[in-house]
């Protein structure tokens, strides 16, 4: 049974939680987007809606770019056969496998130092979803902590990836890839910081994400399928060609880092049309790109179920009727779509797994016009169409 998740009054906000748990300063309450802040770097507030939705999803010039380059989708795997398969919207699910905190009640701060560590809810609601997408002919685009593969029991990973799911890199030990000191790697390594003495957080990243992949090989016989930070950024890795190199010397064509900056609700408070109008604005900036190394960004659509339930706890048919906004955007756009969710979280506030059928029914119904893709796939039609970063 399901235990049920807690709404109390709110918390005081602790030092380094963000959007997926990883270590930085708390996001900002009323504007969401990078989960890794130090106190330092600010965000400049989306602006001011006006006009028509329309006019407001091509105001920009850099949006527009990136809409008009993600119109030559890949072909999915929903079986529509239409005439046009390069024009599809490409809708992805992607689900991060690991524990969340204050799940499954809020009360829950242990999993920051067991982040692979995963219940058996969890695992079964992976599983769960994984079968109920692929009777409707999609896939589900998993990324494993590696620590789970230290966990007696794998069998229920080995059959999400038997039955075509791909599943990839997210760090062996969920560390923050932005981290410039050892104490902001991870929340396992400040309890226990003999495990990474005499290293520096570079050489700390590089093993964790080279570890990861060597976990995934040997206890699964998995190779995986990109990489995704734990944690999103609002400027992806932009700014970090150091980190770019690194994945590229890794073998990983694609990262998924970027999360959009967005505003959003107070926690509690009821999301407005306003709130949605903004949330569908920003899926401009959720579009893949190229940096200039030459590793493809596929960034995640908001809002995440961690940044719509954790953060401004919201109801379920707010958050699905995000979702809703956000699909049907990119299929009228013929843009991408990446829904990003935890099992851990969406196993609570999920139960009926409403979240992924509805994004299975939506697609389904724009027949020819949208298609249920991996992230390899979206990365494959990015490395021939859409734009470099510029900067």
């Amino acid at each position: 049974m399901v235990p049920s998740r807690l709404h109390p009054p709110r918390l005081p906000a602790k030092k380094g939680v963000g959007d997926e748990d990883s270590l930085g300063e708390v996001a900002p309450r009323q504007l969401l987007g990078s989960t890794n802040r130090t106190e330092t770097q600010r965000i400049r507030p989306m602006p001011k809606a006006s006009g028509t939705r329309r006019q407001l999803l091509r105001s920009s010039f850099a949006g527009a770019a990136l809409i008009a380059s993600s119109r030559h989708a890949a072909r999915g795997f929903t079986g529509n056969d239409g005439p046009n398969p390069a024009q599809r919207a490409q809708i992805a699910i992607t689900l991060d496998l690991e524990m969340s905190r204050h799940y499954p009640t809020w009360d829950d701060m242990h999993w920051d130092c067991e982040k692979g560590n995963l219940d058996d809810t969890t695992k079964r609601y992976a599983v769960e979803a994984a079968r109920r997408v692929k009777a409707k002919g999609g896939l589900i685009h998993f990324f494993a902590v590696g620590r789970v593969l230290e966990q007696e029991n794998v069998d229920w990973l080995k059959q999400i990836h038997l039955e075509g799911h791909p599943v990839g890199n997210h760090t062996y030990d969920h560390v923050n890839i932005l981290a410039k000191t050892s104490d902001q790697l991870q929340f396992r390594f400040q309890r226990a910081p003999w495990l990474i003495e005499g290293k520096t957080p570079e050489k700390v990243i590089a093993e964790n994400i080279d570890m990861a992949g060597r976990a995934l090989r040997q206890r699964v016989g998995i190779k995986a399928a990109g990489f995704r930070t734990p944690g999103g950024f609002h400027n992806g890795l932009r700014d970090r060609p150091d980190l770019q190199k690194l994945l590229l010397g890794q073998g990983f064509r694609w990262v998924s880092s970027l999360y959009p900056q967005h505003p959003t609700t107070k926690p509690g408070e009821a999301p407005t049309r306003q709130t949605f109008d903004d949330i569908v604005k920003a899926q401009q900036a959720a579009q893949p790109f190229l940096y200039p190394t030459g590793l493809i960004e596929i960034p995640m659509s908001p809002i995440s179920d961690v940044n719509a339930f954790r953060t401004c706890r919201w109801k379920l048919e707010s958050f699905l009727h995000a979702i809703r906004l956000g699909v049907e955007w990119a299929i009228e756009n013929q843009a991408t779509y990446d829904f990003l969710a935890h099992p851990s979280c969406l196993a609570i506030a999920d139960p009926e797994f409403k979240a992924v059928e509805l994004i299975t029914d939506l697609v389904r119904k724009a027949g020819d016009r949208a298609s249920i893709v991996t992230l390899d796939a979206i990365a494959s039609k990015a490395a021939e169409n859409v734009p470099s970063s510029r900067s």
